[in-house]
């Protein structure tokens, strides 16, 4: 990835934003650093600049999705800030871990979480071939290794299903970023969403923080059809397995909120942007499922014990 030099340009590009004054006010992060030979002085940027610098570095068809996305607020409300180690489930180039590498620096570390294998070979068609997992966290190291630059974060990498004692208490945060339906619609094939939980609680620093962002699906709908396969989980079924596993649930948030998505029983999370599966081929159909644009999604912040 390439490294941000957060110089005076940084600044100036964010200097406008009330949102980031606010936030640099309410933190106390603002700091002078000492005089320079010419007497000038040198705002030391926030985290939040910071992270708004990261983010308008990345590629434009990723910065096309942060209307749905949301990834400044996100991750400012899960508390994400640099020198912390993070753990980024289903990590891709962009989202999330390519955009923590640059932003969590050089004291920080990513950590890339997968599926088991087992969970894995239930996906039907979509399970990778047998044996393809067996060594996907140092495969995935390797490949992040080749993402960083100088002054980003280091990586490492970790399978639900088999967290090390070693690597116990040692995470400041875990993302779970659309990913909580996949370990719920598999929780009565071998209790994933179970033991995924119990991973990331061992996982957590006390007083660690797990971010769930995930499809959310109506109260009001059939429970079956809200399991996951269909994408959608209801917000009070993620709430009830994580208190089950010893998590509180700290904060919630409508940042990744779109009330023009109410799906009924008949729908699925795929039939909307980026996806659009059932209309690619539709021109009228494909308009009206981006005019609806990504998910419903829930956005909650739990916390293990201190």
């Amino acid at each position: 990835m390439k490294h941000l030099l957060l110089g005076a340009a940084a600044l100036a590009l964010f200097a406008c934003s009330q949102d980031n004054a606010a936030d640099a006010s309410s933190d106390n992060a603002s700091k002078m650093a000492a005089d320079k030979p010419s007497g000038e002085t040198v705002e030391v940027p926030t985290a939040w600049q910071q992270l708004d610098a990261v983010l308008a570095e990345q590629p434009d068809e990723a910065k096309a999705r942060y209307e749905y996305r949301h990834p400044a607020a996100t991750l400012k409300f899960f508390g994400v800030k640099p020198g912390m180690t993070v753990v980024d489930t289903l990590p891709g180039e962009v989202w999330y871990a390519g955009i923590l590498l640059d932003y969590l620096g050089p004291e920080g570390k990513v950590i890339g979480a997968d599926y088991s294998p087992e969970m894995w070979s239930l996906f039907g068609s979509f399970a990778p071939p047998e044996g393809a997992k067996a060594n996907w966290a140092a495969e995935w190291t390797e490949k992040a290794e080749g993402w960083r630059d100088e002054g980003d974060a280091s990586v490492g990498a970790v399978a639900f299903g088999s967290v090390s004692d070693d690597m116990a208490g040692t995470a400041d945060v875990i993302l779970q970023i659309r990913s909580m339906h996949h370990f719920n619609r598999f929780e009565d094939q071998g209790d994933h969403r179970t033991q995924a939980i119990a991973d990331m609680y061992k996982l957590l620093k006390p007083g660690g923080v797990v971010g769930v962002v995930q499809h959310r699906a109506p109260e009001g709908n059939d429970d079956a059809w809200a399991t996951g396969d269909n994408g959608y989980v209801k917000q009070s079924a993620i709430v009830a397995a994580f208190e089950a596993g010893g998590f509180e649930l700290v904060d919630q948030s409508e940042i990744n909120a779109n009330p023009k998505d109410q799906p009924t029983e008949d729908d699925f999370v795929w039939r909307l942007p980026p996806t659009l599966a059932g209309s690619a081929d539709d021109p009228a159909a494909a308009e009206a499922m981006r005019a609806i644009g990504e998910s419903d999604r829930m956005t909650l912040k739990f916390k293990k014990p201190e």
